[in-house]
């Protein structure tokens, strides 16, 4: 006989995917309700185009939809570029130019989910996502400034 129902349990499970507007239907068919895929496309509609991942907290078969964005997925939104069809367009460069102040508030939010030791080494993390995602931070290559923190020419916040 299967364990009964407990009222008080909580399961958290996470999902990664393309931010869509019919979302319902692809995210696990059978397992997730309309009204929940109707929620996590509206809480997902500010990333369009972007591969996102949704932590849903489910209790009591409740659900709570919260979008954790990955470092490289911030970085694509600072840029502030039209969304693209990744259907049509594979291994995307993207060639914006990003500030630092940017790059410091991004690895501030990322902060809780780097393994770091100091803001600085967040930062860093940040700098070489930006590397690889293709853009240009203050006009110059991310890993030239990383290089300017490690000798200590750019000065980066303790906290």
């Amino acid at each position: 006989m299967p364990p009964k129902f407990d009222p008080n349990e909580i399961k958290v499970v996470y999902l990664r995917f393309g931010a869509t507007s019919a979302l319902a239907p692809r995210s696990a068919p059978g397992s997730v309700s309309e009204k929940v895929g109707d929620d996590i496309a509206k809480a997902t509609g500010d990333w369009k185009g972007l591969r996102i991942t949704v932590k849903l907290t489910i209790q009591d078969r409740q659900a709570q939809i919260e979008v954790v964005p990955s470092a490289s997925a911030l970085i694509i939104k600072a840029l502030e570029e039209p969304p693209r069809d990744r259907k049509k367009q594979k291994n995307i460069k993207h060639s914006g130019n990003i500030t630092f102040d940017e790059i410091i508030n991004i690895a501030r939010q990322m902060r809780h989910r780097s393994l770091a030791r100091e803001l600085t080494g967040t930062i860093k993390e940040i700098l070489g996502t930006a590397q690889s995602v293709g853009c240009n931070v203050d006009g110059r290559h991310p890993h030239d400034i990383i290089d300017d923190i490690n000798s200590g020419a750019v000065e980066c916040p303790a906290s």
